[in-house]
């Protein structure tokens, strides 16, 4: 089958790692089920990936993506969510994603245990719903289990134009949240007014306190975040696409009793409720381009370049 995998590592270049070409098909297990793929779409993770975060030498040739919308073999639809977790592996394995320790879903087929397969809603496309299982899973996740954030919550995110960030901004809106968001970009920002966004400011702008931050960038926003919860509030964190912020502003942590909360994408009841939610509200993920399989590395630099606004899909046709 063709599959787009990390050949090799390549920290300062990691688009140049990335090979299209035939993989072996999915190994069949019990408890498993291989998955045709119709629509898969990229996350950070899968950069991180090629620099060698998360994956040995030995791993490789790695399938990448987490993320997929496709068909079973009795002709079900169905979303995959891409962490497995010891449903159809054992108890005792670790924690892991898609493309970590089991291959991924940018390929013509990828297999996952059965527990894993979410019934695909009628009302989305297979391109649309290719985008929630990782960056709309976190989003949510991060608002709403997480973050606690009901209707009247202000919300601060950092990043817009980001997976995360976007999704956060319309899933936000459309429950009501108000939503501060910030980008370096004026067009960024004002897609994200037009996203539902209540206000969209530079970088490091003063704003009102806000209830809860939801972080993804790391080092170049820890310092805004924490100026900008108030006493008792959260920040939710997800990544850090800058680096691990120096310092840490513990002291603004304990004095303000700030909660720091960590997400990795989402549980399976909640990619069952985003599903449901997107459904029943006409909510849409915004996708900013699609590419064939065979392209997969342009959809790659497509998102390694961060000009990007909403998810980069890759169709299997």
């Amino acid at each position: 089958m063709i599959a787009a995998y990390a050949a090799r590592f390549a920290p300062d270049d990691p688009v140049s790692a990335l090979e299209v070409g035939e993989r072996p098909e999915p190994e069949a297990r019990q408890h498993w089920t291989t998955v045709d793929v119709r629509a898969a779409s990229l996350n950070h993770h899968d950069l991180w990936s090629l620099r060698g975060v998360g994956l040995r030498e030995q791993q490789l040739p790695m399938i990448l993506g987490t993320d997929a919308a496709g068909v079973t073999p009795d002709g079900r639809e169905v979303v995959v969510h891409g962490v497995v977790d010891g449903h159809g592996v054992g108890p005792d394995e670790p924690r892991t994603l898609l493309s970590e320790r089991y291959p991924g879903t940018l390929a013509e087929r990828v297999a996952v245990p059965t527990w894993n397969l979410v019934d695909k809603p009628a009302e989305l496309s297979w391109h649309e719903a290719a985008c929630l299982p990782t960056a709309w899973l976190t989003a949510y996740r991060m608002l709403f289990v997480v973050g606690g954030a009901t209707p009247g919550s202000r919300v601060l995110v950092q990043g817009a134009g980001g997976g995360v960030a976007t999704a956060a901004v319309v899933l936000g809106a459309a429950a009501g949240v108000e939503v501060i968001v910030t980008g370096r970009d004026p067009e960024r920002r004002e897609r994200a007014l037009r996203l539902g966004a209540a206000a969209a400011v530079e970088p490091g702008a003063r704003v009102p306190r806000v209830d809860i931050v939801l972080e993804t960038v790391g080092r170049a926003t820890w310092s805004h975040s924490m100026r900008s919860v108030k006493a008792g509030g959260a920040i939710v964190v997800a990544g850090l696409t800058t680096g691990d912020p120096s310092p840490a502003e513990l002291t603004r942590v304990f004095f303000h009793e700030v909660r720091v909360l960590g997400v990795t994408m989402g549980r399976k009841e909640d990619l069952e409720h985003l599903l449901a939610f997107v459904a029943r509200t006409g909510v849409r993920p915004p996708v900013d381009s699609v590419h064939r399989l065979a392209d997969a590395r342009t959809a790659m630099a497509c998102l390694a370049s961060g000009e990007h606004v909403g998810k980069v899909v890759v169709e299997v046709v």
